[in-house]
């Protein structure tokens, strides 16, 4: 009976042994088994992606080109951001003027001449309705358009008239459809530049330049002065009213319908008794905003440049409503522009 239970023992103990001592073969051939089957598995088609297994980082890499911060605009480069005003407005320079009388009831920083960005399709629409040319001629998008802009819904080849050009321009801010006007114009975008600053020079807008049809380059520089004087004289042009009050639009591009937005809330939600419009925005203008709108009954030409966000140059346009309504009869303006 002792013998036996001495055999058992040792047969227990050697089992045990052998067990230690083959573990790390076995683990080894799971390891093997377990780097072939990813190989395998990517052979199959999932609708999920498969999740990749987690890493512990052990070292740290650099890029090697560092990283730029997006351009300031040139209103805050030139310390004209964030400056306080009795209004507590968002925008760095704005303007509040009596289409009527030209009397200015409010400004803060109205002579600095500053990057305008898509405002500048109110000129651009201003020298494709003065040219006279057929508003029913048929445009094309070409490879010169769409190198302009990248992002579109008028790819290359989308066919239209120069009036849904101007259309969706004035609405929508679509600068392919911009730069065709200019690129259609008799002598082209130099001879339509051209005719831009001749026109600005005749509304008396000495501190503007005009550098391309879209405002996406940002040599297309005004005051807040000469967009008045450029809004006063947009707004003679029925068309252009009409266009840049249009809601929205839904056109049949690529045999597909494709629906454009206005760019201004305060259009789509009918907030104000707006006339005439145009937002913009480029790095170096920030966000920008004129309308010509009726509050208590007067016209108001309103500029708002380099905004602090998307919305709030629609908010300063609400507060200065809400300020000049509660503005006592009577009340004396600051100046009246010559």
């Amino acid at each position: 009976m002792r013998l036996n239970r001495f055999w058992l023992a040792a047969l227990g103990t050697l089992f045990v042994v052998s067990t230690l001592v083959n573990t790390p073969a076995i683990a080894s051939t799971k390891d093997k088994q377990t780097a072939k089957t990813p190989a395998k598995a990517t052979t199959k088609t999932s609708t999920k992606s498969a999740k990749k297994p987690k890493t512990v980082r052990v070292t740290v890499t650099r890029s090697a080109e560092p990283i730029i911060p997006a351009r300031p605009s040139l209103a805050t480069a030139l310390g004209l951001r964030g400056q306080h005003d009795e209004l507590s407005l968002k925008s760095s320079v704005a303007m509040v003027v009596n289409q009527d009388t030209k009397e200015v009831y409010f400004e803060k920083n109205p002579s600095v001449s500053l990057p305008i960005a898509s405002i500048t399709k109110l000129m651009t629409a201003m020298v494709v309705l003065d040219s006279k040319l057929p508003l029913d001629e048929t445009l094309v998008i070409n490879a010169d358009d769409v190198h302009i802009y990248r992002t579109s819904r008028l790819a290359g080849g989308t066919v239209l008239t120069r009036e849904e050009a101007l259309l969706l321009a004035l609405m929508s801010s679509e600068n392919r459809a911009a730069y065709t006007l200019g690129r259609n114009y008799p002598g082209g975008i130099p001879a339509f530049v051209d005719a831009m600053n001749r026109k600005a020079k005749e509304l008396g807008m000495d501190h503007s330049h005009f550098a391309d049809p879209t405002g996406l380059m940002s040599e297309n520089v005004a005051s807040a002065e000469d967009l008045t004087r450029m809004l006063n004289a947009a707004y003679q042009y029925k068309m252009i009213r009409e266009f840049s009050t249009w809601p929205d639009l839904t056109m049949v591009i690529a045999k597909r319908p494709q629906k454009f937005l206005n760019t201004n809330r305060l259009v789509r939600s009918g907030d104000m008794n707006i006339g005439l419009q145009k937002t913009g925005f480029i790095n170096a203008a920030g966000k920008c905003l004129v309308m010509q709108a009726r509050v208590n009954n007067t016209p108001l030409l309103l500029v708002f440049l380099d905004s602090v966000g998307t919305q709030s140059r629609f908010a300063d346009a609400v507060r200065v409503r809400d300020w000049y309504e509660r503005m006592p009869s009577g009340a004396q303006p600051i100046r009246r522009l010559m």
